[in-house]
């Protein structure tokens, strides 16, 4: 049976620079996401050995709810917010339950 949960593992490169920047930018869409029906999990932190590198965990019921998570403001404000602060393109992996 396939697994209709979106998975993903998000690890983006920060600019030192604009590393607190990004954070709060980060931190401002938790609450707003944990709220969303269809969302079973919303984590960030970061790597141990690369600080700057901010790691995202999420689990959306489906595509569909992971697609409206897409399309909110708050999730919108946060990819503009990061134009020109990444140190490399982010690494998106999506991930399979079993």
């Amino acid at each position: 049976m396939k697994n209709s949960k979106v998975i993903l593992l998000a690890e983006i490169p920060v600019l030192p620079e604009f590393l607190e920047e990004v954070k709060e930018l980060s931190t401002a869409t938790i609450a707003p996401s944990l709220l969303e029906p269809g969302c079973e999990a919303f984590y960030q932190t970061s790597k141990e050995d690369q600080p700057n590198t901010l790691i995202i965990f999420e689990i959306f019921s489906s595509q569909e709810m992971f697609d409206v998570h897409l399309a909110a403001d708050y999730t919108k404000h946060f990819m503009a917010g990061i134009q020109g602060k990444l140190a490399g393109p982010p690494l998106i992996t999506r991930l399979n339950k079993f």
